[in-house]
């Protein structure tokens, strides 16, 4: 802002024969790092109460994915490869002024994605689910020629703030169900958090992280989970030196004997 105010006063007025601000550094900018997020456990209580509503793919997608929000609302079946379980984002879906729009991934880049078998079969049988909601509403069907995997019962375009809603609805509905176990609250993107976090302690490399989040650079990754990374490196030193033990029963080599009996003896 300070930027644009001072550009104005030296173009356009001629107020100032040059933009001060221009020579000003910016402040580095400081990464936040994840809150607190679900236990996998606490992932599969929800995602077992989310079974029962018909958007339950969306969720299983969502964490089993780490894909964002927009980048789900824009998916369409062409883009789900279940021969190679696959599927590809190739943009995003946002608001602007109150009105839906689509748009590039945020790195401007399309990407694909592996998905398991399990997931595979929930995007089958949601798919299933949407040609029969189809079927039954004939003509008052309101969905397009475009393919989105998700949409609203009528096949309307979903709104993003829907489905940010509905996960609060959902996680209400279980603690209301489990009182003794309440799930605390969580955002739509821990889900995609909660994907990263598990991959990477599972020892999976940071690049490939990077490239299944759409991160442009795994440099991005490292800042935003920095701490999931010392975390692992914690346990560093001794998953080294567990790897490094000779079996249990091996024998000691022979070189190593001799020069062990050549030490005893020098010290004799």
């Amino acid at each position: 802002m300070l930027r644009k105010a001072f550009q104005d006063a030296t173009v356009v007025d001629g107020l100032l024969d040059r933009n001060p601000v221009e020579r000003a550094k910016r402040p580095r900018a400081r990464g936040r790092e994840p809150g607190t997020i679900w236990t996998l456990a606490q992932l599969r209580s929800f995602l077992a109460e989310a079974r029962h509503h018909r958007l339950f793919a969306f969720f299983h997608l969502a964490a089993y994915t780490g894909a964002r929000r927009g980048e789900l609302l824009n998916l369409r079946w062409p883009d789900v490869d279940f021969g190679l379980r696959k599927i590809t984002i190739t943009g995003s879906t946002g608001v602007v002024a109150g009105k839906r729009i689509a748009g590039a991934t945020k790195s401007g880049r399309a990407r694909s994605i592996t998905i398991d078998d399990e997931t595979a079969r929930v995007l089958r049988e949601h798919r299933k689910a949407q040609t029969e909601e189809r079927l039954r509403l004939g003509e008052f069907w309101r969905g397009t020629d475009d393919g989105h995997v998700f949409t609203t019962g009528w096949g309307e375009l979903l709104y993003p703030d829907t489905v940010t809603s509905l996960m609060r609805k959902i996680i209400g509905v279980y603690n209301e169900h489990t009182p003794a176990r309440p799930l605390p609250h969580a955002r739509l993107h821990d889900l995609r958090h909660l994907h990263a976090t598990t991959l990477l302690l599972a020892g999976v490399p940071v690049h490939v992280v990077a490239a299944r989040l759409g991160h442009a650079d795994p440099s991005v990754t490292l800042r935003v989970y920095a701490h999931v990374i010392r975390s692992a490196e914690a346990a560093a030193a001794d998953i080294f030196a567990e790897a490094i033990k000779p079996p249990v029963g091996a024998a000691v080599s022979k070189s190593v004997s001799k020069r062990g009996r050549k030490g005893i003896d020098c010290q004799r």
